[in-house]
């Protein structure tokens, strides 16, 4: 499995990361701990099998001139019946195009895309915390909610990561291949 992951600039990834000991410190969740080496980040693709070293030429090419760009997250969410805590950007053209643009440029790899990433179905979001109980989702929200503040963040780079293992405690999902984007 593969994931295609936008990264911040490292304010907004401190923050975030204060965010996840927050919510461990409260015990509602650790899911800083329970994938190795977690950034902050918002998923753009999701890939069940790739040709690794063809993606990753694809990517070096592709985002080789790309620019970084500014996103506001301003929104907490959750998925339905999956117990996720997350925040949520700002939905701007400039989001939507950046995402569907990597899509239409990966189109040979699509035959493996997870069809929850794909353009129209996208719901662009950060991982705060997984796999939680109502009561737990329920502190996780007040807890956030009670931050109150707007998350001024930079998309600077574009990784792709690999799941290597997935353990019951443990996920470990490195990045493989980090672009980081220009300005």
């Amino acid at each position: 499995m593969y994931w295609v992951i936008a990264l911040f600039d490292d304010k907004t990834e401190k923050l975030i990361k204060g965010i996840w000991e927050e919510l461990t410190i409260k015990n509602i969740s650790y899911y800083e701990e329970e994938i190795n080496d977690a950034r902050p980040h918002i998923t753009i693709g999701s890939y069940t099998h790739l040709d690794k070293t063809a993606y990753i030429e694809a990517l070096d090419s592709y985002y080789e001139h790309k620019r970084s760009f500014n996103i506001t997250l301003n929104t907490v969410g959750s998925f339905l019946n999956f117990g996720t805590l997350f925040l949520s950007p700002t939905v701007t053209k400039e989001l939507l195009n950046f995402h569907s643009s990597h899509h239409e440029y990966f189109q040979a790899f699509s035959e493996t895309a997870n069809p929850l990433y794909l353009p129209d179905n996208w719901i662009p979001h950060c991982t705060l915390a997984n796999k939680l109980s109502p009561d737990k989702l329920a502190e996780g929200f007040e807890h956030c909610l009670n931050r109150g503040d707007l998350i001024e963040a930079k998309i600077t780079g574009i990784a792709l990561i690999e799941l290597v293992d997935d353990s019951e405690n443990c996920m470990n999902a490195p990045i493989v291949y980090l672009k980081h984007l220009n300005g």
